[in-house]
């Protein structure tokens, strides 16, 4: 999934103090081999059991199969579409809506197309935009030149590939990609269906990656000649960092739990051995919470007011989830059930609040008129 991701990122999600810069790099965790620790400078008292969640306008409306979010340094997103391959930027002052262009290349068809977005930390000097999108042939990352000074419709330069070869299938492409406190770029994949890919180390589907910004394995990592940082995993839909550092991750279950997982590098997340907490199994890592997956299926999480937030397709509402460090602080709290259909990307607005993307023109919800928007949120 920007993106967009917290005091961590966008997107796709990612983490941001109490507010948060959107975009990129967290302010909590300080680059380092093997990905982001914790500093020790950070105290974060767990927030109160119950939260809130109050939808307080909406942005802009009428997107069509939106699914990666990604914001600027001036806090306005950029807005991918699944199933035209188009990108777009929409001013968070306003909600107006710019056609930046089409990305070549995208094959849109089931549950791939034109995924995750990511901007680069150093945008300002390179004006680097990042997506993850499905091909022919494949799932890959590519950037692109964002060129605002070129007609609307051209701002778009061509896709430079840094990874390829990700499985893809016609479901469980994963897509979501953030760029993390450590200024590595993550990508969350899936197994397209075949369960074996995620116990397969040497296969990039059913993984959480991780990699410079050229696409090369980043320093650190389990395996120094491979990207992957985590495996075991079915389907990555949402990556976010916590105000300390710890990456988290939201993934789909099968037929009985969804998931979201603190991720530590090189641990197997069990899939598709386990789904799900208490196997007792030590070669796997439990998820901190889990979800029927009628009340889920998780699509991009945010991290803000000390709490991830989650947005649920299937499951139609905004999963809050507090956290004390590693775990969980209380039950997970439901908010806004049923009252905007599907919900696929939540993203820090960088005052605290969040911008929350429904996704009910994806062939699987039910439109509504004005589907699909951004709203605005404020939480606690």
């Amino acid at each position: 999934m920007t993106s967009v991701l917290a005091a961590a990122s966008l997107l796709l999600a990612a983490g941001c103090s109490s507010g948060g810069a959107p975009g990129g790099a967290g302010s909590a965790a300080a680059s380092s081999p093997g990905g982001p620790r914790p500093s020790a400078s950070v105290s974060v008292s767990a927030p109160p059991a119950k939260g809130s969640a109050t939808v307080t306008g909406t942005l802009t409306t009428d997107l069509t199969s939106p699914w990666g979010v990604a914001a600027l340094p001036g806090g306005d997103l950029l807005v991918s579409s699944r199933d035209t391959g188009k990108v777009w930027r929409v001013a968070a002052d306003g909600g107006r809506k710019t056609e930046l262009g089409t990305v070549p290349g995208v094959a849109p068809g089931g549950e791939g197309g034109l995924l995750g977005l990511a901007v680069a930390p150093s945008y300002g000097r390179d004006h680097q935009v990042y997506a993850y999108f499905t091909t022919e042939s494949d799932n890959r990352v590519a950037r692109m030149l964002y060129d605002e000074k070129k007609p609307v419709g051209q701002q778009l330069g061509a896709p430079d590939t840094v990874l390829k070869g990700i499985p893809k299938g016609t479901v469980h492409n994963g897509g979501r990609i953030a760029f993390g406190p450590d200024k590595m770029l993550y990508a969350g994949t899936g197994e397209t269906g075949d369960t074996g890919l995620a116990q397969d180390r040497k296969s990039l589907g059913g993984k959480i990656l991780r990699m410079t910004p050229d696409g090369q394995p980043a320093q650190g990592n389990p395996d120094a000649g491979s990207v992957v940082y985590s495996y075991g995993h079915r389907n990555v839909q949402g990556l976010a960092w916590d105000a300390e550092g710890r990456l988290w991750a939201a993934e789909f279950g099968q037929n009985t739990w969804d998931e979201l997982n603190l991720i530590e590098p090189g641990k197997n997340y069990g899939w598709p051995e386990v789904e799900g907490k208490g196997r007792g199994d030590a070669r796997f890592v439990d998820p901190v919470a889990q979800w029927a997956t009628a009340d889920a299926s998780p699509s991009g999480i945010a991290y803000a007011e000390g709490s991830i937030w989650m947005a649920g397709l299937r499951g139609e509402r905004l999963w809050r989830i507090p956290l004390a460090g590693r775990e969980a602080s209380a039950p997970p709290q439901a908010f806004l059930k049923g009252e905007y259909g599907r919900l696929r990307t939540v993203v820090p607005a960088g005052d605290g609040g969040l911008w929350l993307v429904t996704s009910n023109t994806d062939g699987r919800g039910e439109p509504k008129k004005g589907d699909d928007r951004i709203l605005r949120l404020k939480v606690s």
